[in-house]
């Protein structure tokens, strides 16, 4: 329950957290190279703890603003903890498997870059993993792209494209997750908002590769062993038949009747362990170890190894410790009036809609270029701008639409940050070894910015903006809401909390 009556902190003041904690941010990511912002963010968590206490705050006040944050999130954990499951169960039911064959098996050399970009896509929505998709098939592709004498750079543009934006509308990845969590919104309500944007710059990037491969590519043979020996590889090791199709094809299916995303994606794991055991020939002991710890196979084939060894309960702690911790700096910040300080003197300058949307769009683009890190360009500009969307009466469907596209879509855009160093790394671009050249993937990595440019037309358009409906009005008070209040389009009265938070 936030204070109200505890005075504001001043600009400067509201700034420092934020300002401390990406420095700390960067020593961790920058001098210490560790991609890991666990850490930080608590010390930040408890830098902005300090300064509200010499505000006036008192602990037990800010413990509880700090933990009914917190619990906003839970929906999103109890998600990614049944993705978890889901992840381990399609591997061994042979549904990402399958996928991944089908993909390989359309390739042709003119319309590598355009299908290579689509594969990328099928693979990283299936598994819910823009870095694992890239580290893999995109590494089969950079080999395969190299063959037929296309520019590295062009190839990476193309994976880049498919393997983030596969991860943006993904049930199962984690930053799919963490928008709408920390936003407020419905996970499938979240992946059908993010089409108007998705399809046309999809639609347009295809056509950019398609015109690019028939251009790039001559009559030259072409070396497909890489190619047989991963397909060959997965012959092996799994039964293939359009049976293990039914898993997704069920989470498809109740995903456009609507039905609640938990229950969903719990009857598409195990869906995916009955498949297992009647398909694939595996024991109730092994699909329930492939929940907690995931999918393990030996094949001998190191990119088919890397690929499907993973998921499980296990696999994603990280990102869920990583949700907790960023959620509760959110709720310090709010909490303390940090975020409502710094929140007033952007919107002071924001009259549209479309002004905000680009704000918001903004703020999580600035937050990929100054962090380095992807999970919070979402989750720190969510909790900052979520209460202004309230207040001009939007949806935050708009918010986590924008935060998807400023911080998923762009992080691997930004060589230093985690998402365009595991692209340069797993990519084996050379840019350390001085390929300066093939930094050109940024601009080539067509779907990824061509997203955040369309949202932020629209926004000004006023197209695909949804207002906020009695319902979601509704869940905002009832969940005790932070709420901007505006006058004549300004900010005059900063966050106004709903009826039941006061």
């Amino acid at each position: 329950m936030s204070d109200l009556r505890t005075e504001r902190p001043s600009l400067g003041l509201a700034l420092l957290p934020i300002v401390l904690t990406l420095g700390v941010l960067g020593v961790q990511l920058f001098y210490y190279k560790d991609f890991t912002p666990h850490v930080p963010l608590a010390i930040g968590l408890a830098i902005t703890a300090a300064i509200g206490w010499l505000q006036g705050h008192r602990w037990q006040q800010m413990e509880q603003g700090v933990l009914r944050i917190v619990s906003i999130g839970l929906q999103s954990i109890a998600i990614l903890i049944v993705v978890g499951m889901i992840i381990g169960t399609w591997i061994a039911s042979g549904t990402v498997p399958y996928i991944i064959h089908a993909g390989l098996n359309l390739l042709t050399p003119q319309w590598f870059l355009a299908a290579g970009m689509l594969l990328c896509s099928l693979v990283s929505v299936s598994l819910g993993t823009s870095w694992g998709t890239t580290g893999t098939v995109g590494l089969a592709l950079m080999g395969i792209g190299a063959g037929f004498d296309i520019p590295p750079y062009w190839t990476a543009g193309a994976v880049v494209s498919g393997a983030f934006f596969g991860d943006k509308v993904s049930p199962l990845s984690d930053t799919t997750n963490l928008a709408p969590a920390v936003t407020g919104v419905g996970l499938f309500d979240h992946i059908r908002n993010m089409m108007p944007t998705t399809i046309p710059s999809m639609l347009i990037a295809f056509a950019i590769y398609l015109v690019a491969g028939f251009s790039l590519i001559g009559g030259q043979a072409v070396d497909f062993s890489k190619v047989e020996m991963i397909t060959t590889g997965i012959e092996k090791h799994f039964t293939l038949s359009w049976t293990v199709l039914l898993p997704a094809a069920l989470v498809l299916f109740l995903a456009l009747r609507k039905m609640p995303a938990i229950p969903s994606l719990f009857a598409g794991a195990i869906a995916g362990a009955l498949v297992a055991m009647v398909v694939q020939g595996a024991s109730v002991h092994d699909v329930f170890a492939y929940m907690q710890d995931g999918y393990k196979l030996e094949s001998g084939v190191k990119e088919i190894d890397s690929l499907l060894n993973r998921g499980g309960i296990q696999s994603m702690t990280w990102v869920i410790t990583l949700v907790m911790i960023a959620l509760g700096f959110g709720g310090a910040l709010e909490h303390t009036r940090c975020l409502e300080v710094i929140v007033d003197a952007m919107l002071k300058r924001t009259r549209r809609f479309g002004s905000m949307q680009a704000a918001a769009t903004g703020t999580a683009i600035a937050t990929n270029l100054v962090a380095g890190d992807p999970y919070l360009s979402i989750a720190l500009p969510g909790r900052m701008y979520a209460p202004a969307y309230r207040g001009k009466g939007y949806s935050t469907l708009n918010l986590s639409r924008a935060l998807e596209e400023g911080g998923t879509l762009v992080s691997p855009l930004v060589p230093w940050n985690a998402g365009g160093a595991i692209v340069i790394t797993a990519l084996g671009l050379g840019v350390a070894e001085g390929n300066f050249q093939n930094l050109l993937y940024i601009p080539l990595s067509f779907a990824c910015w061509l997203s955040p440019v369309i949202g932020i037309f629209y926004g000004y358009m006023g197209w695909f903006s949804p207002r906020a409906s009695a319902a979601e009005k509704a869940r905002w008070h009832a969940d005790g809401e932070a709420i901007q209040t505006f006058e004549h389009d300004e900010p005059i009265g900063g966050l106004k909390p709903s009826p039941a938070a006061a």
